[in-house]
């Protein structure tokens, strides 16, 4: 999805996070303490992140030895978006989860030729479902826990419904948050249309090592079969957190779930001074006290303290 419009933004964005070289790496936390102190990075951490370490794990991600508490029972799992990794997308929220003790965890999935050391998310989605399937697994054996939830960022958002509602992880999934979820696919700004008037010419963007891309147009028949007999199955809870200027999921309201035991946020109806888009969502400060605040108190009347959050950049979060 990413590839039609996000990536010369992301471009954009690489450029101003190498020019500040000052932030460096990721640094780690405290780790082996009782109470970790983890760095909340920023957008430009993020990026800068991708350039220097584009498979390394973000703060606080990862810890095997870590065992969840009763106050925070699920371990949660963070699922990057299509063209991103772990380390681009997380390295706020897994600090912070990390610091308010919870277990967390993450995976870079949907690997193929294209993929460069870099930009995972390509592979078909039930492929990578089968992928998040597996580590589920593994994450549940080393925790002992029962259930896990997930936060998941554009394709990273939609991909764990199809595990979910086809390789058995209803009983496994407490929560799956979907941050600017690709849940009703895209038409990105009419350019699903071009692309369609080249595939007459035997063109896809499956030939260039997509397919996930393909899958998330709308109305595709992935998304026809994935949303059939309804959006969401019994047993977990969904939440669904966007922003009216999303510009790779257009319109944004595809983004948005039907069903029993669902919310959809709309982040411009919290604060109207939130102008962030599909890239700086992930790192921007109302989004991620609607993610805290669902995988704790889970209260549907929440408002978050609003800030000016910007395209692109996002807020500081440190």
């Amino acid at each position: 999805m990413k590839l039609r419009i996000a990536v010369p933004a992301l471009a954009l964005v690489m450029l101003a996070g190498s020019a500040c070289s000052v932030l460096g790496g990721p640094t780690s936390g405290s780790g082996g303490g009782s109470t970790p102190n983890y760095p909340i990075g920023t957008s430009l951490e993020g990026f800068a992140s991708e350039l220097t370490g584009p498979t390394s794990m973000p703060p606080g991600m990862n810890d095997w030895s870590c065992k969840p508490s009763s106050a925070h029972p699920y371990p949660v799992i963070l699922v990057h978006g299509t063209f991103a990794n772990e380390a681009l997308s997380w390295q706020a929220l897994s600090p912070m989860l990390a610091d308010a003790g919870y277990c967390v965890y993450g995976l870079n999935y949907g690997e193929n030729s294209m993929t460069l050391g870099h930009f995972f998310g390509l592979a078909s989605v039930e492929s990578s479902a089968q992928q998040l399937s597996d580590f589920v697994n593994k994450v549940l054996q080393s925790t002992g826990a029962s259930k896990v939830d997930m936060v998941g960022h554009s394709q990273g958002g939609m991909m764990p419904r199809y595990y979910i509602k086809n390789l058995g992880g209803a009983s496994k999934v407490n929560m799956l948050v979907g941050i600017a979820p690709s849940n009703h696919g895209s038409t990105a700004d009419g350019l699903t249309s071009v692309l369609q008037f080249f595939q007459q010419f035997g063109f896809s963007l499956s030939d260039v090592g997509c397919d996930a891309c393909t899958e998330q147009e709308q109305g595709s028949t992935f998304l026809q079969n994935l949303n059939s007999g309804g959006d969401t199955v019994s047993g977990p809870k969904y939440v669904v957190i966007e922003s009216k200027y999303d510009e790779v999921i257009t319109p944004y309201t595809n983004a948005f779930l039907s069903g029993p035991n669902v919310q959809n946020i709309t982040l411009q109806n919290q604060c109207s001074t939130d102008y962030s888009e599909h890239i700086s969502i992930i790192y921007d400060p109302v989004v991620l006290q609607d993610v805290m605040n669902a995988l704790g108190a889970d209260s549907s009347s929440f408002q978050p303290k609003c800030s000016v959050v910007l395209p692109l950049v996002g807020g500081v979060t440190g």
